[in-house]
Order: C-alpha cells, then sequence, then structure tokens
C-alpha cells in the first residue's frame, strides 16, 4: 500500500540522484529512506532506482510515477491549506441558527459584518423558528446558534441569555395605546399572530399564555400567520391587533403600517434570546467569530443581559 511517505522518499532520490542526499533533505536517516523506497518498489512490483556507485539513477517506471507523486503530494498540500484557511476563517461555509424574527435585528447586518471581516467565506444563516434551529443543534447540522429561550430544552445544550427585549401590544386603534395593555384586555382583544406553524413552541405565544393563565383564558387569535411581516401589514390594515418584540415593531411598523403604533403590556413582558450550542462542544473559530458578532447585533438593539466569556 502506498504512503504520502514513501512517496516523498522517492521524489527526494530522484531529484538528488542520491540517497543519502533525500534524506539530509528530509531530515531522516539514509537506511530509513532506503528501505521506504524498496517497500514502495514491493507495492508497486518494479524497480524504481538503479544503484550507480553512490547515487542512484531513476527507471523508465520512476519517471513515470514522479508526475503521478508530485500531483498526489500536492493535492494533499492543498488540502492542508483549505483546512488551515477555514480555520483561520479565510475560505470555507460558516453556517449559523436564527430563527426567524432574529433576522429583524441581526439578518443582513450580521452577514454584512462577516463579510467585512473575511470576504472569502460564504454564510449560511439557517432557521425559521427556535424549535429546528434547536433540532439542527442537536443533530450536528449546526455548531451554534441564537433562538427565544423560553422555547429551549437545555438538556445536551449550553445555553447564555445575551438580550431580552419586551413584548408590546401593536394596534392601528389609538385608543388602545392610550394605557398599557393588561391580561384582562388582552384576552378580549382579536390577536393576529405570526408563526402558525409552530403556534405550540412560538415564544410569545407561551409568554402570553403564562400571563392570561390566572385569568384563566387564553388570548384570541383571529388571524395565523407565518411571518411577522404579514402580521404587522394586517394591523395596519385594521383587521386585528398583534403583539411582537419591540425591536420587531419598531423596524416594521414605519415601513409596512404608517398608521399603528405600540404600547406596553402590564405588566411588561420580555421575550429573552440565548446563545445555545451543544455542551461540552469545542467550537470553531468560525463558530466562535458568529456568536460574538451575533451578540453585538443584537444587544445594539434589544436589551443587553451580559456578555459572553471569551
Amino acid at each position: 500500500m502506498l504512503s504520502l511517505h514513501q512517496l516523498r522518499c522517492f521524489l527526494a532520490a530522484y531529484e538528488h540522484g542520491s540517497l543519502t542526499a533525500a534524506a539530509e533533505q528530509l531530515g531522516y536517516a539514509q537506511p530509513s529512506v532506503s528501505e521506504q523506497i524498496r517497500t514502495l518498489e514491493r507495492s508497486l512490483g518494479a524497480e524504481l532506482f538503479a544503484r550507480v556507485g553512490r547515487g542512484v539513477v531513476p527507471t523508465p517506471t520512476a519517471d513515470t510515477l514522479r508526475p503521478h507523486a508530485e500531483r498526489a503530494l500536492a493535492a494533499v498540500d492543498d488540502a492542508r491549506r483549505v483546512a488551515q484557511s477555514v480555520t483561520a476563517l479565510e475560505t470555507g461555509t460558516i453556517r449559523f441558527g436564527m430563527f426567524g424574527t432574529a433576522r429583524l435585528y441581526a439578518g443582513a447586518g450580521l452577514v454584512a459584518d462577516v463579510l467585512s471581516r473575511h470576504p472569502g467565506v460564504r454564510v449560511e444563516l439557517v432557521g425559521q423558528n427556535s424549535s429546528d434551529v434547536q433540532e439542527d443543534l442537536r443533530r450536528g447540522r449546526i455548531e451554534a446558534a441564537m433562538i427565544a429561550v423560553p422555547q429551549v430544552s437545555s438538556q445536551g445544550l449550553d445555553v447564555t441569555p445575551v438580550a431580552r427585549d419586551e413584548l408590546v401590544y401593536v394596534s392601528a386603534d389609538p385608543e388602545r395605546l392610550r394605557t398599557p395593555v393588561t391580561a384582562q384586555r388582552l384576552a378580549g382583544a382579536a390577536l393576529v399572530m405570526p408563526e402558525a406553524t409552530w403556534r405550540a413552541e412560538d415564544s410569545t405565544r407561551i409568554i402570553l399564555r403564562r400571563l392570561l393563565h390566572e385569568t384563566g383564558l387564553n388570548p384570541e387569535i383571529r388571524i395565523e400567520v407565518e411571518d411577522v411581516e404579514t402580521a404587522v401589514e394586517l394591523v395596519g390594515m385594521g383587521y386585528a391587533d398583534s403583539v411582537i418584540p419591540r425591536g420587531a415593531a419598531e423596524q416594521l411598523i414605519p415601513r409596512l403600517a404608517p398608521d399603528a403604533g405600540f404600547t406596553s403590556l402590564r405588566p411588561r413582558q420580555y421575550d429573552s434570546f440565548a446563545i445555545v450550542h451543544r455542551s461540552g462542544a469545542t467550537l470553531s473559530p468560525a463558530a466562535r467569530l458568529m456568536i460574538e458578532l451575533a451578540t453585538k447585533r443584537i444587544q445594539a438593539i434589544a436589551e443587553p443581559l451580559g456578555t459572553l466569556a471569551g
């Protein structure tokens, strides 16, 4: 069986015409180089060098083998450089999990942050909801992610909360926004809510259900949609009100529902965001970079909950 070590010894002897000179170049003892070449000859079933005096002369088999050996070693060197460049964040693909609404806080800006530092990389932000991002983590499809805390099952995961954002009541009716919305008022409101597919695991809905638990009521979800943008548009049209994170409201209302506004809930409620990765995992430089940049982005918009250890 051929080995890279054998091919290196062969090429050094071919280049220098001497086993002694080949050994000096490689930093090996001369008998070791001789043994590697003999082993290679046995594997090939052909003689590679004729011994002439203190030197060696390549045979026709050696002449034929030389370019193939050079390409094999060059391919290995290329593979090593690629691996090193990925580690050094020069090329390769960086994958990071983000739940859907988080893109409003750190989506395009996060990608821009990465590419401004490392223009040669590919960036993949994956995930629509914290539940599917968490599943990608458990299956090893991604190393790390930012998700909403109420949805996290911490079993097998390290969870580090980094920010929180207030949940606000959004309406196109100014009368409904004059005072903070209590649980009793919320229970009687007709709402449009995003995350229809993940309604049972949606962090905002979990928080609302907890808020209303003491009243013995559930929020009345009049309209179910998938994305928060559609929910805000429907609020602007006057079909329903909604409860969404303040950061999303501040970004979307001016563009999609300029006549709408928002107010706090009473008592105030917060959605928390956390960095998560598998427990005990040794994170790659790429994953650590994404954690750093995503945390900075989210904390610039939402209320910081501390900083991650370096």
